[in-house]
């Protein structure tokens, strides 16, 4: 070849060589990196201008890169925030739903009980004045005692109940038996025989089975929103494993390093990094769908049955019909307890002067719904309760769809309808891997995320028995019973009753035991038997006179 020919190609030859060199600089330039990571807040001091040897990465394939080893590092701990964040948001639905729900059937709840005491202490000042007055603590101990209960206090309300009806008798009596002085072992000879007796007829019994259905169902229902409030909180606030850590970073960051911060990762990709991270958050979904299940039971109960509402709105009605019962029967009922209980010493005159029915001479007005105060801002139980139903249906299989929700996310990954353009964990291509299904034992094969299925999450395992003890004290609430008594009323008599006498031995309706009988000489029990005569005449009196005030009334109405 002639030296002139030689002279011209060589320089060619070694400017065609150059030219695919100074191209493949150009294409290994980080300055989108550099845009992209300074955006996220990160000094550019960190970052090459172009590509470098990434024999130094431990987490992102160990090719040309632009990323330093202090770049992956922070990487990585960003990528561990905004996943914590992620699934913080995600799950904020859940969260606030228990929160709001729990606020608002709370205030509910309290409001009700303050609205039915007031209007029952209002109609009964307006009743009986200061009669009322001097024994209003009976009242308000019954109150005191079902906010207390409601408010998880240790409180049997049978028990509570039957001490309630037990303490009205005794102070009644002494009211429609003012003549006789009664000393505090024959008042509580005179509430043993309540239930026997029956002077305030069969409210007491009706209320008893409404007032603890409703109270239980309530406070149950208000206990488990507690709980789903508590175990959602608790659940979101995830703690990554270092394996989930180095597998976030792989997919979120590592198309950074790169030179591909504007590729997402594949959707496929997504979910087996989301599986393998939340895998154990996914096997609480069984144990919280069973709660759902139970809290929409009893919510149902709440809204027929259960209704506490319809329970304590006309609760001050129900006392005053008890009464009157008490008042109808009050000769008969002196009666029966002056033959069961012994015959009362007499009270000095001065006291004796006074009359039942001067005492207890004017019955209740009509009940009228429309004047009950509104409670809880104009709500209803029923609205409340079909509100609270719909959110909690839509919370159910929240916790096994969170890596689904995640990944619908547009600004995580590339979405469904780009599988070909997206980040797979080692380049801009389709991601081949099969997805793996939901729960820590079948991350045992996850591609993705180092997942010890021998160990599982113990801070989860322990969210999975609250939710099973709730979802067991629901059931039970379902059907009317209250857990934290059960054993208690079991073990009792085999009677159940309540009734507080000792040594399982009570006497029957017609054998009551004379204890306190006096002994009297023949001339004063003459004149005690005249005594109780005239005062069965003049209530017989005033009865009818109050009739006729009765029949007046409505005849003016």
């Amino acid at each position: 070849m002639p030296s002139w020919i030689r002279a011209v190609i060589l320089p060619l030859s070694g400017l065609l060589l150059s030219l695919p060199a100074a191209a493949d600089v150009k294409a290994r330039s980080c300055s989108e990196v550099r845009q992209a990571y300074g955006a996220k807040g990160f000094s550019l001091a960190d970052i090459p201008y172009q590509e470098i040897a990434g024999e130094h990465l431990r987490i992102c394939p160990q090719e040309y890169t632009c990323c330093t080893t202090e770049m992956e590092d922070k990487l990585s701990q960003q990528s561990k925030l905004e996943f914590e964040n992620l699934v913080e948001e995600t799950s904020h639905f859940v969260r606030t739903t228990f929160v709001s729900r729990h606020k608002k059937f709370d205030e509910f709840f309290r409001e009700l009980l303050e609205n039915a005491e007031k209007s029952l202490n209002d109609m009964f000042v307006r009743t009986y004045g200061m009669l009322y007055m001097q024994n209003s603590e009976v009242f308000q101990d019954l109150f005191t005692e079902l906010k207390r209960y409601y408010t998880g206090g240790n409180v049997n309300l049978e028990e509570m109940l039957n001490d309630f009806w037990a303490r009205l008798l005794e102070r009644m009596f002494q009211l429609i038996n003012p003549q006789y002085h009664f000393s505090e072992d024959y008042l509580e000879c005179v509430s043993k025989y309540t239930d026997q007796l029956k002077p305030f007829g069969d409210v007491p019994r009706k209320l008893k089975i409404q007032v603890t259905r409703a109270f239980i169902a309530a406070r149950t229902f208000v206990q488990g929103l507690t709980v789903g409030r508590e175990v959602a909180n608790r659940v979101s606030k995830v703690s990554p494993t270092p394996g989930c850590i180095r597998a976030l970073m792989k997919m979120l960051y590592c198309p950074y390093c790169r030179g591909l911060p504007t590729v997402r990762p594949c959707n496929s990709y997504c979910l087996n990094v989301m599986k393998g991270c939340l895998a154990n958050q996914a096997d609480l979904d069984t144990e919280w769908n069973l709660f759902i299940d139970a809290m929409l039971l009893v919510a149902e109960r709440l809204e027929g049955p259960f209704n506490i509402e319809s329970v304590m709105d006309p609760i001050d009605v129900k006392i005053s019909e008890a009464i009157m019962n008490m008042q109808e029967n009050s000769m008969q009922v002196s009666a029966k307890v002056f033959q069961g209980c012994g015959q009362p010493k007499p009270a000095p005159a001065l006291r004796s002067a006074r009359s039942a029915p001067e005492n207890f001479n004017t019955r209740f007005r009509p009940y009228n719904p429309e004047e009950r105060p509104t409670t809880a801002a104009g709500t209803s139980l029923d609205r409340l309760v079909t509100d609270i139903k719909e959110k909690l249906k839509l919370s159910k299989k929240v916790w096994s769809t969170l890596p689904y929700t995640i990944c619908m996310d547009g600004g995580v990954t590339a979405g469904t309808s780009n599988e070909e353009e997206c980040w797979n964990g080692h380049s801009k291509a389709r991601y081949l891997p099969e997805i793996m299904n939901d729960g820590l034992t079948n991350q045992i094969n996850n591609p993705e995320v180092e997942v010890d299925i021998t160990r599982p999450d113990t801070f989860i395992r322990q969210q999975i028995m609250a939710l099973r003890v709730m979802t067991n004290k629901l059931k039970n609430a379902y059907n009317g019973n209250d857990v934290n008594f059960q054993d208690t009323s079991d073990e009792s008599s085999g009677s159940g009753s309540g009734s507080g006498c000792m040594d399982d031995v009570c006497p029957t309706e017609f054998e009551f035991v004379t204890t306190e009988a006096p002994a009297m000489d023949p001339d004063r029990r003459e004149e005690e038997s005249s005594a109780a005569a005239a005062q069965g005449i003049f209530s017989l009196l005033s009865w009818s006179l109050v009739c006729m005030v009765l029949a007046l009334q409505r005849l003016y109405r």
